[in-house]
């Protein structure tokens, strides 16, 4: 299956439906080198603008799934309709194929009582699921805890450190890992343990989930705004300037 893209601000974003970027997440864990799974939004992109770094990595990512709203509501002033899917549920079901198909992983981030409280669900939930490593995201070497992902082998790596912090250390493990699928998850390990409430379904369904956690987690505004308003003022002015307007 061939990438379909679209570039959003020069940041390429992948339109596959659900269902297709699934199959080809399935096909990137049999490929014979490590690829990288990126769940893009706005602060991600925001934040690229002013790091080459993590610009050059969210370029060579192997697949750019549009996780935030604000991605989706930007392709469509672009005139694109794309799937929004939801980082944290993509991630759950690698976790659930890699328990069907005995695949092993391993899990880096969040503090330890968090990471434990999560591989213990894991475990009851996926009988065999076969985790072969875990960390939690507090250290300095990165080139150690990749080494010792190495020796363990696993082909599904789900880091929750939060961008750019995960990106960076998935594009420095990518160079290192022999063939391993690994996806950036933010703060999914502490909705996994059950810290962290998701927002009703219903929000989840329309696109609000955004707003019920920056209700729940007034610190979030900050990063929300004015991030999101000026993400997509840049856009329409893309597309105004594209037009000669």
């Amino acid at each position: 299956m061939e990438r379909k893209t679209v570039n959003l601000l020069n940041f390429p974003i992948d339109t596959f439906s659900k269902e297709e970027a699934f199959g080809y997440a399935k096909a990137l864990l049999d490929n014979s080198k490590s690829t990288h799974i990126v769940t893009i939004n706005p602060e991600i992109i925001e934040t690229a603008k002013k790091n080459s770094n993590l610009e050059r990595i969210l370029k060579e990512a192997e697949l750019v799934i549009a996780d935030g709203i604000g991605i989706k509501i930007g392709l469509l002033i672009k005139g694109q309709k794309v799937d929004r899917i939801a980082g944290i549920d993509f991630a759950k079901n690698l976790v659930e194929e890699a328990a069907k198909t005995g695949i092993p992983i391993a899990l880096v981030g969040a503090k330890q009582e968090v990471l434990e409280k999560v591989s213990e669900k894991f475990s009851e939930q996926y009988p065999d699921l076969n985790i072969v490593y875990t960390h939690n995201g507090y250290f300095q070497n990165n080139e150690e805890i990749i080494n010792e992902i190495k020796e363990k082998s696993p082909k599904l790596l789900l880091v929750a450190m939060g961008a750019p912090k995960q990106e960076e250390f998935i594009y420095e493990a990518k160079h290192i890992l022999p063939s391993t699928l690994m996806i950036g998850i933010g703060g999914s390990f502490d909705v996994w343990a059950g810290n962290v409430k998701r927002a009703p379904k219903i929000l989840q369904k329309i696109g609000l989930e955004w707003l019920y956690r920056t209700i729940k987690q007034p610190e979030r505004f900050k990063r929300i705004f004015p991030t999101l308003p000026k993400f997509i003022c840049s856009i329409i002015e893309e597309q105004y300037l594209k037009k000669g307007v």
